[in-house]
């Protein structure tokens, strides 16, 4: 029988069915819901269902994110790994269907008392291999304790519970650090452990901080010590002495038993690091060393004296001395100690994001490695702030923000290492990479695509039609290098990179299929070869490498810095390795054997319906993904929707039947197919598309047959600024309207008309930004977001412009939405309310009344769409945020030693 909303998650009687699962009886707690046994009545076989408590199944938000979580937690496929089977869910039910595993936790296990070395170390090294196949796939654990890994009766190890703290932890970020979740929060105690259970958490995960695979090996540190020793490393009579002594106190060390292996001591002390930079960097090297201690004869009969407090302190002073000559012989040089290369991730300072340039549909964070290999500069952003330059030493943990570069993108060095340059608010700019005065280099490019410094002084810019220009580093005349040659349908030249000499650089090439590619170019302007066809950028390695992201791939090929040819032919480096919208790769090189690369930011989300006052309605039967814009036709039965594929750093349109449930694509054969709007009889969308390269608006049939139709004339399309988003089509049908971004004037709005012969115009700029233009149902009037007031706001004005402008927000507001009859107008408020505003006649606006919170990804951004009303303002399609994907940037060090592997 199906569940009653009014029965509990913790009394579900025998016999009732979860899909076809019918339960047996209670097991048990679970950590984070109640488990049972129950039959597979398909296949046959017992299994265990644990279902969460009804406050995070009827939250639609967590029981979203926690199916994903099962979904990812799915893929794990190993043996020491309780496999995870399905997921049943119903209105106030969820519950995901595992392998049963038989037998008795290790934490029942160390009840009975200490466990020997001999047996241990056996478990020990099974809890390890679960790790590492977790950690390789980027699942972290987060909950890792005796009472989740279970010992079978033949002395197989399955762990249990990967991943699931995540899925339930609160969806929203907090403003300031000390509201952040912690052991001690509301939030992590509801109905079990969210974070983390106290007694085994890492300090940064105490203290709520964001945490990555180290604290699963701080918690494998704290399990291996207990079973050794039958205690816990760190306890107290309270959770806050408990959290007091992980953050303040060592374990008792004299506490593991006469004949510790001096291996096993020296392996606990390294995962219970308190800095997780100095702590073991990999679970695998955990597991190599529990093998070698296994396999050496000796260790069962040496016996260990209990070393005394003095000889501990001793011992762990030359435990750290020793890590810290080795990381300082392993640090960056043009001659590395070390023979193997070391990776480490770099994550973004506490409570900010990597930024990145803002027209593109995807993209990476921008950062760049210093020419000595010594640090890593980026940008980042914190909520509310402005993106800024981070400058982080790869000898250190923190970076420290430089101060003076605000709106910072595309950073780059100096060949010496000394000053970086970039690029804000339509200037070029450089800064002391030690701090100071920022500097103005020279106005950039329009549509700014890349720099690069070379050993003489001199500094490559790109953007635009306007081919790559040479000037001196300390500003001056901008001279061509390149030049973008339409007669082979050219459209950019963008992303020049150096070359050792000096004198020569490589640069990518946007055009038609046949001449697009990474070319070899030179100062004098007279060498133009093209080395590989690939749409992507590529930078210089040493000791002698091109590197370039082919799909989510990370590439390498030998490269002839004298012949300036490439050989051989390319191999593998990496996987999930970012490449922008604009062609520019997550990746950047030294020139002393360090590398750094990044995947994609992507906010993944699904679209959901909800009512007035944010009751979920169901879905439109669209996948989960990374939504970055999605409309409704004029007669609500489709839908237009870009979905980001993050596997081969491409995004397409898909149409969406909403009564069938049937979908189909429309590719025009780029790598971003976006931004569509329906025609107001619905027969056809109008989209942007740079399958010529650069960005270009084209139009077709909405049934999904015939072929793309330029929007504007070549004379027009010239005319109109580059990256131009479509962001609506008028009511009657002659024009569009759209945002670009253009120099020494943000975003403005432009007018598309579609008669022959008829230009582009501006329709509404000023120095400020004014994007999300949303013309009203008659045609007469559009609603826009504007900061000219220092904050966004929405406003509207008629069309074509007049001297009446009128408020419509009041404390804050970006992307405008019309009511189909024109008297009412929706916005989202800073803190993301959907907002409603009413329209009388004259127009006149009325007091904005918040209709419902929603779970919209953060931030204002001209080329996101949030939501949009149904005709009737009734109803509502949202994308709801599940999770914002913000890889790290990953650093190697010696990256070549891995190439003789």
């Amino acid at each position: 029988m199906p569940l009653t909303e009014d029965q509990d998650d913790s009394a579900i009687a025998a016999g009732t069915f979860l899909g076809p699962y019918r339960v047996e009886g209670k097991l048990g707690e679970g950590g984070m819901g109640e488990v049972y046994r129950a039959r597979d009545t398909r296949l046959k076989r017992d299994v265990a269902v644990k279902v969460l408590p009804t406050t995070f199944a009827r939250d639609i938000d967590r029981r979203a994110r926690f199916r994903r979580e099962a979904e990812l937690l799915a893929t794990l496929n190993h043996p020491h790994i309780a496999a995870v089977y399905g997921f049943e869910e119903t209105a106030d039910l969820t519950a995901l269907v595992l392998e049963l595993v038989e037998g008795p936790t290790l934490a029942d296990r160390l009840t009975e008392g200490v466990v020997p070395l001999g047996e241990a170390l056996p478990i020990a090294r099974q809890i390890a291999e679960a790790l590492e196949a977790a950690h390789e796939k980027g699942i972290i654990h987060r909950d890792l304790k005796p009472a989740n890994i279970k010992l079978r009766p033949d002395g197989t190890v399955k762990v249990l519970d990967f991943g699931l703290a995540k899925s339930l932890e609160p969806l929203e970020v907090p403003s300031v650090l000390s509201e952040a979740p912690t052991a001690l929060s509301p939030a992590a105690t509801l109905a079990g452990v969210i974070l983390g259970t106290p007694a085994y958490m890492s300090p940064e995960q105490a203290r709520g901080k964001a945490v990555d695979k180290r604290s699963d090996i701080w918690a494998f540190g704290c399990v291996l010590y207990e079973t050794l020793t039958g205690k816990k490393p760190f306890s107290g009579e309270t959770v806050t002495d408990t959290v007091a002594a992980i953050i303040d106190k060592e374990p008792d060390w004299q506490a593991l038993p006469p004949g510790t292996p001096d291996r096993i001591q020296s392996l606990i002390a390294r995962c219970l690091r308190k800095e997780p930079a100095q702590r073991l960097r990999d679970i695998a090297d955990a597991r190599f060393q529990i093998e070698e201690v296994l396999t050496d004869p000796g260790v069962s009969t040496t016996v260990v004296k209990p070393r005394t407090s003095r000889e501990w302190a001793a011992w762990v002073a030359a435990a750290l001395l020793l890590s810290t000559t080795l990381f300082f012989a392993t640090r960056p040089s043009t001659t590395p100690a070390s023979r193997d290369s070391i990776s480490f991730s770099v994550f973004p300072p506490e409570k900010a994001e990597f930024s990145a340039r803002s027209n593109t549909t995807f993209n990476v964070p921008s950062f760049a490695l210093s020419p000595d290999g010594h640090a890593l500069v980026f940008s980042a952003q914190t909520p509310g702030g402005r993106p800024m330059l981070w400058l982080r030493s790869l000898d250190h943990v923190d970076a420290r923000q430089l101060a003076g570069t605000e709106e910072a993108q595309d950073p780059f060095w100096s060949p010496d290492s000394r000053s970086i340059g970039f690029f804000a608010n339509g200037m070029l700019r450089r800064v002391p990479a030690a701090g100071g005065e920022v500097k103005v280099i020279n106005q950039a490019p329009n549509d700014f695509r890349g720099a690069t410094w070379g050993a003489r002084d001199t500094i490559l810019l790109a953007g635009g039609v306007e081919g790559i220009g040479s000037m001196n580093a300390a500003g001056g005349t901008i001279t061509p290098v390149t030049v973008v040659d339409t007669s082979l349908n050219e459209n950019t030249h963008r992303n020049p990179s150096f070359l050792p000499d000096g004198v020569h650089f490589l640069y990518s090439v946007i055009g038609d299929s046949d001449h697009s590619g990474v070319y070899l170019g030179s100062l004098d302007g007279k060498t133009k070869r093209l080395l590989l066809h690939v749409l992507t950028s590529a930078v210089y390695a040493q000791p002698g490498y091109v590197l370039f992201v082919d799909g989510d791939r990370l590439l390498g090929q030998a490269f002839d810095a004298d012949r300036l040819e490439l050989k051989g032919q390319p191999f593998f480096i990496a996987e999930h390795v970012g490449r922008s919208t604009s062609f520019l790769s997550g990746v950047s090189a030294s020139l002393t054997s360090t590398l750094a690369y990044a995947g994609l930011l992507a906010q993944n989300g699904r679209l959901a319906w909800v009512d007035r006052r944010g009751t979920p309605l169901g879905s439109p039967g669209t996948a989960e993904g990374d939504y970055t814009d999605f409309r409704l036709s004029p007669d609500e039965t489709r839908l237009a929707a870009s979905l980001v594929d993050p596997k081969a750093n491409l995004v397409d349109i898909w149409i969406t039947d909403l009564a069938r449930g049937s979908n189909f694509r429309v590719s025009s054969g780029g790598a971003v197919t976006a931004a569509a709007v329906w025609s107001p009889d619905g027969s056809r969308l109008a989209f942007r598309s740079n399958r010529t390269g650069a960005i270009d608006l084209f139009e077709r049939s909405a049934a999904g047959g015939g072929a793309d139709r330029p929007v504007l004339s070549r004379d027009a399309y010239r005319a109109a600024p580059s990256g131009l988003i479509t962001t609506d089509w008028s009511p009657d049908g002659r024009q569009l309207l759209g945002v670009a971004q253009t120099v020494g004037s943000g975003h403005d709005l432009w007018l598309l008309p579609l008669g022959n012969g008829a230009q582009p115009a501006k329709l509404i700029a000023s120095p400020a930004e004014e994007m999300h233009g949303n013309f009203s149902p008659d045609g007469h009037l559009v609603a826009y977001t504007s900061n000219q007031s220092g904050r966004f706001e929405i406003y509207v004005e008629t069309v074509p412009r007049s001297d009446k402008k009128w408020p419509v927000s009041t404390n804050g507001g970006y992307e405008p939405r019309w009511r189909a009859d024109g008297h009412e107008i929706y916005y989202l408020a800073e803190d993301r309310t959907l907002m409603a505003v009413p329209v009388g006649a004259g127009p006149s606006f009325g007091i904005p009344k918040p209709l419902f919170q929603t779970h919209v990804p953060p931030g204002v951004t001209s080329l996101r769409t949030h939501y949009v009303p149904s005709r009737d303002g009734q109803r509502f399609l949202v994308s709801v945020a599940t999770d914002t994907i913000a890889p790290p940037i990953t650093v190697v060090l010696n990256w070549t030693a891995s190439l003789n592997k």
